[in-house]
């Protein structure tokens, strides 16, 4: 999660209650999600003022996160970290969302299964760059 030469703040070990899964007794339930995410961002603001106003705030992040789980009442793994991750990069100033989901309970042998993607932020386009007079 942390291969990386850019800063970074991250969540992880988020624990959510949500409803989660394809069966039917899955959908009547809540069930615990593991979360961890770590959001490339530039903190040089925040390390140069230590003001909180201009740090992403990862209590709003995991709050977010926990309510987002619990709107979407997602049926797969992959369908919820793609919902978090856009959201993520669509609220929060960074470049790129790294995030795993883990469901601890689905697999008894199992400590945990899940999923874990990478999602970056939509590339500005590109303007048109002008000519100077003196370029040929």
């Amino acid at each position: 999660m942390f291969d990386t030469e850019s800063d970074v703040v991250f969540v992880k070990g988020l624990k959510v209650e949500a409803v989660i899964g394809v069966y039917d007794w899955e959908r009547a339930i809540t069930q615990p999600l593991l979360i961890s995410i770590a959001l490339e961002t530039n903190i040089r603001q925040a390390a140069a003022s230590d003001n909180v106003e201009d740090a992403l705030s990862y209590k709003a992040v995991c709050d977010d996160v926990d309510k987002w789980c619990k709107d979407i009442k997602a049926k797969l793994l992959e369908h919820l970290a793609e919902q978090i991750a856009d959201r993520l990069l669509a609220n929060y100033p960074c470049q790129k969302v790294t995030l795993s989901l883990a469901k601890p309970t689905a697999i008894k042998p199992a400590d945990a299964v899940g999923v874990q993607i990478a999602r970056y932020a939509k590339a500005v386009e590109d303007k048109p760059v002008e000519k100077k007079d003196n370029d040929a």
